[in-house]
């Protein structure tokens, strides 16, 4: 139980996570549009709407991940394989999001991933290897944080560099 329950918290941090970054997109997005036509056109605003697709882009990412390096560590990974399963779970978003819609109002619909797929898969790319940039710069200052516990003996002292004088 104690594993289930550390990986949903990790998916759910991924999520946050990609959340934020898609927020920040979609705030450029909103004060481009803002600053070249005056308004937005759109029912939701971007941030929103961004950041909800970000945090589920995130989970759909964690579970891919999951389910086929879930016994790697992240040192182990390289990133075009790591950005290859985030554009895997951007497009499974896409496809998820226009089946969706297209179930609810027009199955001529599904035309549209044509072209939110590869955006959504190139989004998911750039945000998995963003993921792993950021665990590993956390798995090194980690690294550092032990190391710097370590300390000098009893008998060592500190010296400045250069021999001291």
């Amino acid at each position: 139980m104690k594993k289930w329950s550390r990986r949903i918290r990790g998916a759910i941090g991924m999520g946050l996570t990609w959340a934020a970054a898609w927020f920040g997109a979609g705030m450029i997005m909103l004060l481009g549009l803002l600053l070249v036509t005056g308004s937005t056109g759109a029912d939701v605003p971007y941030p929103l709407g961004f950041g909800a697709f970000g945090f589920v882009a995130g989970v759909a990412f964690s579970g891919v991940l999951g389910l086929f390096e879930g016994r790697r560590r992240f040192d182990q990974m390289s990133f075009p394989r790591f950005a290859g399963w985030g554009a895997a779970g951007g497009f499974l978003l896409s496809a998820i999001f226009v089946l969706a819609v297209a179930l609810a109002e027009n199955p001529a619909f599904l035309w549209n991933l044509v072209f939110l797929g590869p955006i959504f898969a190139v989004v998911g790319a750039g945000s998995a290897v963003g993921s792993l940039a950021l665990a590993r710069r956390a798995e090194n200052r980690e690294l550092l944080e032990d190391v710097g516990e370590v300390g000098l003996s009893e008998g060592e002292a500190r010296e400045p560099l250069g021999g001291g004088g």
